[in-house]
């Protein structure tokens, strides 16, 4: 890594990253988001952070989760509490009243939640009403209603301010990475999301840790992620992005997932870029019929549904799992340890691609990012936006020759990673000519092939009647248009 280019290109969002420093907010269990935006709030011109005073800001403003029953005290004793936290807005049209609740301290149910001040929503509307949800420092008072007889006691929020410190500019991102070459780029990439490039012996292991980024800035694309333990995989989900939901093992229901017909309200495929699913062959389903057959029209659809309501979604599915070496091969059945939900042929048809995860090396100390790197939780951001950005698309269209009536899921499949790898690789280019035919082919298409050949073999392991066959056994010959 080039530490002086990447700092004259992109002076304002880039951090000083180091093993010592990102164990210190490791064993304080904070996401890398909230490290980096830490990190540059009490850092010098050099980088070098005063953990001191990091920690005390920590003590002050990042309640842990057992902590919210003080400050509930501390309210109802007329103290206003000031703290960092993860919250969602909603407008209620009974009340004509704007909402929020805390998640991560049990919600409204707990307690957690109250109403928010006309100045503090028209103040910052565009943030708190835009995204599903939002961090920031939320400033809270107690106070009653005394519109009715018992004079009930309601939380306030009487301030915001947002986590994010600043806006994000595509354009400035896009103008920074024309000033890098692709091998130059792709080591950004990849100390962005807290690895170390120097630390990979090869281009093709970071190209396989990119993969994982691939659900980050394009909708809907769904992955399976098969790999021995100790090589990451759930840490990129759980930690680079407040964007993403991890679900860990545990028991997941319709409700919880994709909609809850009681309240009305969509689930976390309705909140959240992705939904990741880690210890999947641990993890339960309530109904679990009913679950999969949800799933499958929303991995086909993008929809959904409750009994009498429906909603649009972006979320791409993505499932982790553990594999022995014994089956380090895509030809062989791979799937039969992870959860049924999952490898039912219909179900496994509507993920886009696999990653072959011990084609990554088990972490160790030097794969931690070590040096001047963008600021994850900048990175993160960009990649969200990036989301939105339909052009990509159409210069994936234009660099594809695509044989006569190929397999619609097949092309979907290849066309959607295609259009990731792009934004994620080539995020300046405006057209088919701004990217090398070449670097295409092997930083976009053939990537993209494999990850959805590698599904197609395991459709045939798992159903050879309807896929081992010829004509469906492999993915079309999609191949670049000059």
């Amino acid at each position: 890594m080039n530490d002086k280019k990447i700092r004259d290109v992109f002076p304002d969002m880039v951090v000083l990253k180091n093993p010592k420093r990102t164990e210190f907010f490791s064993n304080l269990s904070l996401p890398s988001y909230m490290r980096d935006w830490l990190t540059m709030k009490f850092s010098d011109e050099n980088g070098e952070t005063d953990l001191d005073r990091v920690s005390d800001y920590i003590d002050n403003y990042i309640p842990g989760k057992d902590d919210f029953e003080q400050f509930k005290f501390r309210l109802i004793n007329g103290e206003t509490v000031r703290f960092l936290a993860r919250l969602r807005v909603t407008v209620d049209i009974k009340t004509g009243q704007t909402t929020f609740e805390l998640p991560d301290f049990g919600g409204t149910r707990a307690g957690a939640g109250g109403v928010v001040e006309n100045e503090v929503i028209e103040s910052w509307q565009d943030t708190l009403l835009k995204e599903s949800e939002n961090w920031g420092i939320v400033e809270l008072m107690w106070t009653r209603d005394y519109s009715t007889k018992k004079a009930n006691g309601y939380i306030k929020m009487i301030d915001y301010s947002p986590f994010c410190p600043y806006v994000v500019d595509l354009e400035d991102y896009r103008e920074g990475r024309s000033e890098f070459s692709t091998k130059e780029w792709i080591d950004v990439l990849i100390s962005a999301a807290d690895y170390n490039p120097d630390g990979y012996d090869t281009e093709k292991q970071k190209l396989f840790i990119l993969r994982r980024l691939l659900p980050f800035v394009e909708r809907r694309v769904n992955i399976i992620e098969l790999a021995p333990k100790g090589t990451g995989k759930s840490y990129v989900f759980h930690k680079i992005s407040k964007r993403g939901w991890l679900i860990s093992g545990g028991t997941v229901s319709r409700a919880s997932l994709l909609y809850d017909n009681a309240k009305k309200t969509g689930g976390l495929i309705t909140r959240f870029d992705f939904v990741a699913f880690d210890e999947i062959q641990t993890m339960k389903f309530v109904d679990p019929g009913q679950i999969q057959t949800a799933l499958k029209d929303y991995m086909e659809f993008g929809e959904v549904k409750g009994f009498d309501a429906k909603m649009e979604a972006d979320a791409g599915i993505v499932v982790l799992g553990n594999v022995d070496a014994e089956k380090f091969n895509t030809k062989l059945n791979m799937v039969d340890e992870i959860n049924p939900m999952f490898r039912e042929s219909a179900t496994l048809d509507r993920f886009h691609g696999l990653i072959p995860g011990w084609e990554i090396p088990r972490m160790h100390q030097g794969l931690v990012a070590d040096g001047w790197a963008l600021n994850t939780e900048y990175f993160a951001e960009v990649l969200h936006l990036l989301r939105d950005e339909m052009q990509y698309a159409a210069i994936v269209d234009e660099c594809l020759d695509v044989p006569d009536k190929p397999d619609m899921r097949d092309l979907t499949a290849i066309k959607r990673l295609c259009t990731a790898y792009v934004k994620l690789i080539f995020p300046h280019a405006t057209c088919k000519a701004d990217i090398l035919p070449e670097e295409f082919i092997k930083y976009c298409l053939e990537p993209a092939i494999e990850m959805r050949q590698s599904i197609k073999n395991q459709l045939c392991a798992v159903d050879p009647k309807e896929f081992d066959v010829p004509g469906k056994r492999n993915v079309p010959d999609i191949t670049y248009r000059y």
